[in-house]
């Protein structure tokens, strides 16, 4: 049993020991057209009076209530009267 602990000890010793390695992602900013969209924290009024009045109004649902505003190329999400998200649709 000392023989195995010992080999167990020895091993972990080995694993911790190496160098410590990471991934590293490099995004591509997007082009300014699809920057231009609502940002968090848009009442939902700033909203319709900068990009127009929605595609299509879903009501809310559940508690915080979440709108969901469509438009085309993008939907927009509300938190009360808040923008939360606004999702790119490619």
């Amino acid at each position: 049993m000392t023989c195995s602990r010992w080999i167990f000890s020895a091993l972990a010793a080995i694993a911790l020991s190496g160098p410590a390695v990471a991934d590293e992602l490099k995004m591509v900013p997007a082009p300014e057209a699809v920057r231009d969209r609502p940002t968090r924290g848009m009442s939902m009024e700033k909203v319709e009076a900068t990009y127009g009045v929605p595609t299509r109004r879903l009501p809310p649902v559940g508690q915080p209530p979440i709108t969901r505003w469509e438009y085309p190329g993008f939907v927009v999400y509300f938190e009360h009267n808040l923008v939360i998200h606004t999702v790119i649709e490619g």
